[in-house]
């Protein structure tokens, strides 16, 4: 048996609220020294509403690479034996498109989260997540407990295997060969991203991670050619290019057309791309009827009440590969984007009115579904003010007489 090491509460907890990352929450501070009766600003410091309200959760990183640390921790608690990751990838935090795309490793059958490392050494917030995390090793990673990808620092005392590459249209293309090995097959399913524009990018890691569909590269003018040798891998697949015209000209799509059908999903900013991708269904689903789960479909169809959503701010990149393993696990749901800390952009706000907010009749709010939302980074990066309204547009609502539907 392998033995449990746990890591010390206090340095669990500064992962999750972002120690050394610039953090000012003292949300976790109960966890260590506790909070009594007593205590001044009690329920402030026990964290709310910053960390937490009845229908949010934050993951409060100063940075990406705390964030990754908490949202590991948060899917892989460790504290217990069969709450162990049998593998964890370590991605680069110089290469945005190398971390985007490994979060197709969360899926099915490696289920490794992502965690984030310099080349030069392991930050503490990764090295610590690693104590406790223990991976086990994952036999369909050949019995690798860390998969690094790129140029990142080695973890000490772990079985490592490397995917490596000498840009991120090849080291994305090394990701997909990996995953498809483990898999035992090439997906049908690929998402074709922008190198250029990584807010439009980022809703894909998220449906990398649950799907198991890999990411892969184009520029604003070509199709590189590892994107063009992994894409023949597949076998002609099903290509969903992510980003409008003015990120992805159509010029790239008649090329990405040799290589399987192509069609496109997305919108003209990166918060409206991001509910255009948490919308969009492949093959669509039924006029007003739910989305029921097809093999080989492509798409959240979110478009009904009772799921997960994790809400990222476009400034940091890196942000969507550390909360990828939650769109992968316990609630699942989409990436969506902000484009500042300090409001909801009304795409998403529409979104959220249109087709999240529950609604229960007279049966009372026990019949309704619920809802629950990821804040990803700390107040700076999503203010506590979009998080209370995020808060409020997830909340059970009684309608007339008949539930809130699609």
């Amino acid at each position: 048996m392998r033995p449990e090491r746990l890591l010390p509460v206090a340095v669990a907890c500064c992962a999750l609220a972002g120690c050394g990352g610039g953090s000012t929450l003292v949300g976790t501070a109960p966890a260590v020294s506790g909070i009594q009766a007593k205590t001044p600003q009690a329920g402030q410091k026990l964290g709310f509403p910053a960390l937490a309200t009845k229908n949010t959760t934050r993951v409060s990183g100063g940075d990406p690479v705390a964030d990754a640390a908490g949202v590991a921790l948060a899917v892989y608690p460790s504290a217990t034996a069969g709450t162990h990751p049998e593998a964890v990838t370590i991605a680069p935090t110089d290469d945005w498109q190398a971390a985007l795309a490994s979060s197709v490793l969360m899926a099915a059958p490696i289920r490794a989260p992502v965690l984030l490392s310099p080349h030069s050494r392991l930050p503490s917030a990764t090295a610590d997540a690693l104590v406790t995390l223990a991976p086990g090793g994952s036999g369909a990673s050949g019995g690798a407990q860390a998969i690094l990808v790129g140029d990142v620092a080695r973890p000490p005392g772990l079985h490592s295997v490397s995917i490596g590459g000498h840009d991120p249209y090849t080291l994305a293309a090394g990701i997909d060969r990996f995953e498809s090995a483990a898999a035992g097959r090439p997906s049908s399913n690929v998402v074709i991203a922008s190198a250029d524009s990584p807010s439009y990018a980022m809703p894909a890691a998220g449906w990398a991670a649950e799907s198991g569909d890999p990411i892969l590269f184009v520029s604003s003018s070509d199709v590189p050619a590892p994107t063009r040798q992994a894409l023949l891998s597949h076998g002609r697949p099903n290509i969903y290019v992510l980003g409008p015209l003015s990120v992805i000209p159509d010029s790239v799509v008649a090329q990405l057309s040799k290589f399987g059908p192509v069609k496109r999903v997305g919108a003209n900013d990166p918060a409206a791309n991001s509910v255009a991708f948490a919308i969009y269904r492949d093959p669509p689903c039924a006029n007003g009827q739910p989305c029921a789960h097809v093999p080989g479909s492509f798409g959240w169809a979110i478009k009904s009440p009772g799921h997960g959503y994790v809400l990222l701010n476009s400034s940091r990149t890196l942000d969507a590969a550390a909360a990828a393993p939650l769109s992968a696990a316990g609630t699942y749901g989409p990436d969506l984007v902000i484009d500042g800390a300090d409001s909801l952009p009304s795409s998403v706000e529409s979104f959220f009115f249109n087709y999240a907010t529950p609604g229960y009749t007279q049966e009372g709010p026990t019949a309704a579904v619920y809802n629950h939302g990821w804040v990803i980074g700390d107040p700076s990066a999503i203010s506590v003010s979009v998080q209370a309204k995020l808060d409020a547009d997830l909340e059970p609502q009684p309608v007339n007489g008949s539930s809130k539907g699609p």
